[in-house]
């Protein structure tokens, strides 16, 4: 790690049009670490190869109340997509209303792209894979170009891409859940070649995680919607789950994956 020297209030300007506003910055490998905050609490990860250049920051008139601690105090002209802390991954500002357009205009449950976008890469939106997925719902750059998505590391176009495909792959299965998470996990080749569920622990594992994530929101939701005393839900097989792509808010899903409950 090597500390390089830094005005107060300096501004990284990027390639793709975002500037930053840092106390100062360090260098970690390729990547460029810009401290927001004076005490080091907060910085932001930034590929070396994406800054164009640092400027001295202009005077900014002192806030009526300090800002919360972790918040990153960046030049909002635009939202960056790299900005980090040491407790959140980098995740766009307005990533929920991406979610809830793209889910709308594929008539999916945001609920249930919101726990793709988690197994993928942790709401990171500069996630990279070993074998080259990208971005938050880890398109593999074939996939990204299939789908029309020229950067994959766009959240708003990863995401719009992502889950047009988990569309496409519900639909493919006639709308059985399992089946096109699996898929879009390993692959449907693989997916028809074993006629469900491959044998790989990573798949089935992925498939696990996101269903139980699923349910776990939808049975907060019923339980709030619920009165003092509600019923148990009732539970549905993974065969009649098929609403899961067809309605804004499907039941829940129940499904046993290698041994494992999804519930």
């Amino acid at each position: 790690m090597a500390t390089l020297p830094c005005f107060a209030g300096e501004v990284a300007v990027l390639r793709n049009g975002f500037s930053i506003r840092h106390e100062r910055r360090e260098v970690v490998g390729l990547t460029t670490r810009l401290y927001v905050s004076a005490d080091g609490s907060s910085f932001v990860d930034v590929p070396t190869a994406e800054i164009e250049h640092f400027e001295a920051a202009s005077e900014l008139p002192a806030p009526a109340s300090g800002p919360a601690s972790g918040t990153l105090n960046v030049n909002l002209s635009h939202p960056s997509p790299f900005a980090t802390n040491r407790q959140k991954s980098p995740v766009p500002l307005n990533l929920a209303d991406v979610v809830s357009s793209a889910s709308s205009r594929y008539r999916l449950d945001p609920d249930l792209v919101n726990s793709v976008i988690k197994a993928e890469s942790g709401f990171n939106a500069r996630a990279l894979s070993p074998k080259g997925a990208r971005g938050l719902m880890q398109l593999m750059p074939g996939t990204a170009t299939t789908l029309g998505v020229p950067d994959a590391f766009d959240p708003q176009a990863n995401v719009e891409g992502g889950t047009k495909y988990l569309r496409e792959l519900l639909e493919r299965y006639n709308f059985d859940l399992v089946k096109a998470l699996a898929a879009y996990n390993a692959g449907p080749l693989r997916v028809e070649q074993y006629k469900g569920v491959p044998p790989y622990y990573e798949t089935r594992a992925y498939v696990a995680r996101i269903v139980r994530d699923f349910n776990k929101k939808k049975a907060a939701q019923m339980a709030a919607a619920s009165s003092a005393k509600p019923l148990p839900p009732k539970r549905t097989t993974t065969k009649t789950a098929k609403a899961a792509g067809r309605a804004m808010s499907p039941p829940l899903v129940q499904a046993k994956v290698s041994g494992q409950s999804t519930d």
